[in-house]
């Protein structure tokens, strides 16, 4: 729409199903590169991506012609496709429902660029859930323990 002009910074975080350790180092970059390129067919703009075995943090400039929700079912569909179809999995790979949608102003960009780019370390000192459960807070989201990503199984 002419005259229309957004500035939206969204962080994705989702976990793969049951937080199974699937997603290889040996084939982790293909996917953020899969990924990059489902965002800019959808005309969004990747800003980071990382990935450790268990979940993914996407960091994306969003243009407001499509809904949150439709992006990451969009994003969690192919790229689960596309894994099968790779076979990177000895087992069926599919990602966990859900997932987190976390926003920052422009000032915020290159401190969350930095800390997505540092997740293997960041995951050394602390877990998945319990960054997870720090954002809810940050962001001052309502949220119950029961919906929170599975366990390891």
């Amino acid at each position: 729409m002419a005259n229309s002009y957004t500035q939206i910074h969204i962080q994705f975080v989702f976990a793969v199903k049951y937080r199974a350790a699937l997603i290889g180092n040996d084939w982790k970059e293909r996917l953020h590169q899969y990924i990059t390129g489902i965002l800019q067919e959808n005309k969004h703009k990747m800003l980071q991506i990382n990935s450790v075995a268990d979940h993914i943090h996407i960091f994306a400039g969003i243009r407001p012609h499509q809904s949150i929700s439709s992006l990451m079912q969009n994003v969690k569909t192919e790229s689960s496709k596309w894994i099968k179809t790779q076979g990177f999995c000895p087992q069926p790979f599919a990602w966990q429902e859900g997932y987190g949608a976390f926003s920052y102003s422009k000032s915020q960009v290159p401190d969350v660029v930095r800390y997505i780019a540092n997740k293997e370390a960041h995951h050394k000192k602390i877990t998945f859930l319990d960054e997870y459960r720090k954002l809810l807070t940050l962001f001052e989201i309502d949220w119950e323990e029961q919906y929170i990503f599975k366990e390891l199984q």
